[in-house]
C-alpha cells in the first residue's frame, strides 16, 4: 500500500508541475496573469504513509569532472583597446556653432564678431537671437550663406575679415545697404556698428483698394520724428520707430529675416532698437542714406 501511494503521489507530482509549465508557456503578455489555482490534496481514508526518504541527487560522471584535470585557469584572451586616434570626438560637432549654443567657443565668436564692428550686445557666451543677428550681419557682408550659424566657411571667413566700409560721412549717418540688407552706423567715415535688417520685399500689396510695391526707396534722408513705443501703422505694429521718409521708418521688430521682407520700412531686432534708443545713436536729425 505505501509503495503504490507513493506512486500515486509521484505521478501527481509530475502531472502538477506539466500543468503550471503549460500555463505560463501559454500566458499572453499582454494580459495580467491570473490567480494560480491550488492543487487539490491527494486524500485516502488510511493513515497517512511515512515521508519518503529523500531521492539522492545524481551523480555527475567522471569523466565530466575528473578530480586529476583541474579547469584552465588561463583567462581568454581579450581584444586590445583601440588607439586613441580610432575614439570618436565631438570635433564634428565643434564645427558648428548656432542659437542655443553657449561656453568658451561663443565667447571667442562675440568677441570676433564685436571686434569687427557688428552689434550684438553684451558678451555673455550665450548664441541667443542677437548674436545670431550679428553672423547673418557678418555673412551678408562677406557673401556667404545667410542662415546665421558659423560653419567651416563662416569661422575660416571670421579669421581673416576686416571691418565692414562705409561710404564718406561728415557726421554721425545711419547708411542703408538694400542690396547686403545690412544697416550701418557711421561715425567718422568709419562702420561703428553693422546690423542685420530686412527692407522692402518687392512685392506687390493694397491699401485701402490702391495698389502699392513694397520698396524702400533710395536717396539721402533725415530722422524727422519718432516714437518711443509701439506704433500702430496702417501696415502693422512697429517698435520705437524713427521715421526718416513719410511714412518709413527703421524700427524694431519681431522677425527680421536676411532677405528683404517689409513693406518698406527698415526692420532691426527689438534688442537692437532698444539699444539705439538707449545710447541716443539715431536722434532726430540724424542723416539717413538709403542705396
Amino acid at each position: 500500500m505505501t509503495a503504490a501511494l507513493r506512486s500515486t503521489r509521484r505521478v501527481l507530482t509530475i502531472a502538477a508541475v506539466v500543468v503550471v509549465a503549460g500555463c505560463t508557456s501559454l500566458q499572453s503578455p499582454e494580459a495580467p496573469s491570473p490567480a494560480p489555482t491550488p492543487t487539490p490534496a491527494v486524500t485516502t481514508s488510511s493513515a497517512p504513509a511515512p515521508t519518503p526518504a529523500p531521492t539522492p541527487a545524481p551523480t555527475t560522471p567522471a569523466a565530466t569532472t575528473s578530480p586529476t584535470t583541474p579547469a584552465p585557469t588561463t583567462p581568454a584572451p581579450t581584444t586590445p583597446a583601440p588607439p586613441s586616434s580610432a575614439t570618436p570626438t565631438s570635433a564634428a560637432s565643434s564645427d558648428l556653432l548656432r542659437e542655443g549654443d553657449g561656453g568658451p567657443d561663443v565667447v571667442t565668436l562675440q568677441e570676433r564678431l564685436i571686434s569687427l564692428g557688428y552689434w550684438l550686445g553684451d558678451v555673455d557666451g550665450k548664441f541667443g537671437d542677437a548674436t545670431r543677428q550679428a553672423v547673418v550681419a557678418f555673412q551678408k557682408v562677406a557673401g556667404l550663406d545667410r542662415d546665421g550659424v558659423v560653419g567651416p566657411q563662416t569661422a575660416a571667413a571670421l579669421q581673416t575679415a576686416t571691418p565692414p566700409t562705409a561710404r564718406p560721412a561728415q557726421a554721425r549717418t545711419v547708411e542703408i545697404d538694400l542690396r547686403r540688407q545690412v544697416l550701418f552706423l557711421v561715425e567718422a567715415d568709419q562702420v561703428r556698428w553693422a546690423f542685420n535688417t530686412s527692407t522692402g520685399g518687392g512685392y506687390v500689396y493694397y491699401q485701402d483698394g490702391l495698389r502699392h510695391v513694397a520698396v524702400t526707396p533710395v536717396g539721402r534722408f533725415t530722422v524727422s520724428w519718432q516714437i518711443d513705443g509701439w506704433d500702430h501703422s496702417p501696415l502693422g505694429w512697429l517698435w520705437r520707430p524713427k521715421y526718416f521718409n513719410g511714412g518709413i521708418a527703421v524700427h524694431g521688430y519681431a522677425e527680421v529675416p536676411a532677405y528683404p521682407a517689409s513693406h518698406g520700412c527698415v526692420r532691426v531686432s527689438i534688442e537692437a532698437m532698444n539699444w539705439l534708443w538707449t545710447t541716443g545713436a539715431i536722434p532726430v536729425g540724424t542723416p539717413v542714406v538709403v542705396y
